[in-house]
């Protein structure tokens, strides 16, 4: 048994399948996801579990990232997040978000938490460790 990092079999083996380039949507419950494409990993439980802010913390201890997406919208309707998102990923680009939607269905993989506040979704581009 692993004693740490993500502990999610589902998660931890579809993080280890990303390479450079990958595309992975962190999103809020409400979030439309792509009927065909990406692989999703519903981590939602109960409206606000898992948060937003646990699962990018989580990804970004296990992730290489070099750039990052998100809705410019969640600047007004979630200071928080958006607080959040730019603290964690600087040179974060904002996009409308019928453009972040369209986005994801380029996306490798989802990871949808149980967040309950709006526009809490960031699609990060996977880096390299070397």
């Amino acid at each position: 048994m692993k004693k740490a990092g993500i502990l999610n079999r589902s998660l931890a083996g579809a993080l280890a399948e990303l390479g450079h380039g990958d595309g992975v949507l962190v999103c809020d419950a409400g979030m439309p996801i792509p009927a065909v494409g990406p692989r999703v990993v519903d981590l939602a439980f109960r409206a606000g579990i898992p948060s937003f802010a646990d699962v990018l913390e989580g990804l970004l201890a296990e992730l290489v990232i070099e750039g990052a997406t998100a809705a410019h919208e969640v600047r007004e309707a979630n200071p928080a997040a958006a607080a959040l998102l730019e603290e964690c990923l600087p040179g974060l680009d904002l996009v409308p978000h019928d453009e972040l939607k369209a986005l994801s269905a380029g996306a490798r993989l989802v990871v949808r938490t149980g967040e309950a506040r709006p526009y809490a979704n960031v699609l990060l581009r996977c880096g390299v460790s070397f």
